[in-house]
């Protein structure tokens, strides 16, 4: 497979253009089934660094005297030239991401709904009367506006590598707001094709800058105070640093998580378990919402265990390429060694290994789907976020006790919950502390419209596209 390499440049995009770098530092794009060079991306140099923000700050005024119009008319001309370029962008996310070719092309579809979404939201997207006729306000009128909150520096990790992106883009514009993209190193040819779209959609100058750079500087970025807003996609350790090094800038941090699904009693196992089994193995489970820990009622565990190891079984891991592959690489050598060593470690401190366990395919970092059983609540793969093909069986004896074993997890961000019951959905619903509990389903359901975000480590914030115009607006209320 070949990416078409007039879709993007390899600099960085600032104030409207490509920028030459000056330095000879270049970052190498691989292709994550065989490890050869896609690309190789100039570093934006320090010396950059005013340029960037001189041209984020004069895209937020030019913003500023833009109609809700204009900015929904950019927002489909970029739609429509994903949708014109969607199967070399298709190949482009499969090969620097390493996902799945059927996974990947659901990306871009997602993609061209989330921007036409934007778009439909920048026209609709207001404030509200609000009733002062009493008190000290009787005989006035309110009502709030919203206000494009300022520059916006975004970072986004490599396992949606377009429609992360967009997810923060697409509503920036919606608002009116300027943005700093830093994509992750592993994958940032989709945001400089994205760059190449963006810069023909007729968006003003400076209003969208892609910096590709060390985290040095990224740092420093997020540190300027000319920027109003961080929205950050990525691993908690990280997230959490940046948010502490800027207490008073608005943030909106997704940190991921190590969602949950439960089985409750008299639920059949054999009608759910290959979702369950896809939900975590897709894209070798490098999703912020793969399922992690599967928790079984008592009275259905030893039928659900089989049934899954069978599914799992089926399960075909490969290159990303193959039509077929539903477990394909992780994103780096470094990766694959981590969730080895992880498993390893559960193993020596007593869990029992069901299935799984190796290395599948050394060249392309592909692990095996693996199953562990009996995982010590103190192993590292028990309490971190995998980002790996590995789950763990967990049983419960109620229903309750199932729900809290759910709430143990220093994560929130999803969970999913089968059950047969009324009262069952809505306890979980009351009980479970994450930003969404999805029921008869996997905890990796998303569409793009909808609240997503989490709670205690895994975030603070909401995305999905009027949520997110919320996070980057202000609203401003008048009093006459």
């Amino acid at each position: 497979m070949e990416i078409n390499r007039e879709l993007f440049e390899c600099k960085s995009y600032v104030n409207g253009q490509f920028v030459d770098c000056q330095s000879d530092i270049a970052l190498d794009v691989l292709d994550k089934n065989t490890g050869d060079v896609l690309a190789s991306v100039d570093l934006l140099s320090e010396n950059e660094f005013e340029n960037v923000m001189d041209s984020v700050v004069s895209g937020a005024d030019r913003m500023k005297s833009t109609s809700a119009q204009e900015r929904s008319q950019v927002l489909l001309r970029i739609a429509e030239q994903i949708r014109v370029k969607f199967d070399e962008i298709v190949q482009i996310i499969t090969l620097e991401a390493g996902k799945p070719i059927k996974y990947a092309k659901s990306e871009v579809n997602r993609c061209i709904r989330t921007v036409e979404m934007a778009a439909s939201e920048a026209l609709v997207f207001a404030g509200e009367t609000v009733n002062v006729d009493y008190d000290a306000g009787q005989n006035k009128s309110a009502y709030t506006k919203p206000y494009p909150v300022g520059p916006i520096i975004c970072i986004t990790p490599f396992n949606f590598p377009l429609n992360l992106v967009l997810h923060k883009v697409a509503p920036a514009i919606a608002a009116g707001c300027s943005v700093v993209l830093k994509p992750a190193p592993q994958t940032p040819l989709s945001a400089l094709v994205l760059a190449k779209i963006i810069h023909n959609s007729g968006l003003p100058v400076g209003a969208f800058n892609v910096v590709v750079c060390d985290n040095d500087l990224a740092q420093r970025f997020v540190e300027d105070d000319r920027f109003k807003m961080l929205s950050f996609t990525g691993s908690d350790q990280v997230g959490w640093k940046l948010k502490s090094l800027v207490p008073k800038k608005r943030c909106a941090l997704e940190l991921g998580g190590n969602a949950s699904v439960m089985i409750d009693g008299g639920v059949d196992a054999a009608s759910i378990v290959d979702t369950i089994a896809k939900g975590a193995f897709l894209y070798a489970g490098q999703i912020c919402i793969s399922t992690q820990r599967i928790i079984v009622h008592e009275s259905v565990y030893d039928n659900f265990k089989e049934a899954l190891l069978t599914s799992t079984k089926s399960i075909v891991s490969g290159v990303s390429t193959n039509q077929e592959t539903i477990n394909g690489p992780v994103i780096s050598r470094e990766h694959l060694d981590r969730i080895h060593s992880w498993v390893t470690q559960a193993i020596h401190e007593g869990a029992n290994l069901l299935l799984g366990g190796q290395v599948f395919d050394e060249t392309a970092h592909i692990y095996e789907p693996t199953v562990l059983e009996n995982v010590s609540h103190d192993s590292t793969v028990f309490k971190e976020e995998v980002f790996g093909p590995v789950v763990i069986l967990e049983k419960c004896t109620s229903f309750s006790q199932g729900l809290q074993m759910i709430n143990q997890s220093k994560y929130g961000l999803q969970a999913g919950v089968y059950t047969n019951s009324i009262q069952h959905m809505s306890l979980a619903h009351d009980t479970l502390e994450v930003g969404g509990v999805i029921m008869n389903n996997v905890p990796g359901f998303r569409v793009d419209g909808m609240p997503y975000g989490g709670v205690k480590d895994s975030g603070v914030g909401r995305e999905g596209i009027r949520y997110t115009l919320e996070e980057m607006s202000e609203m401003r209320l008048l009093v006459f």
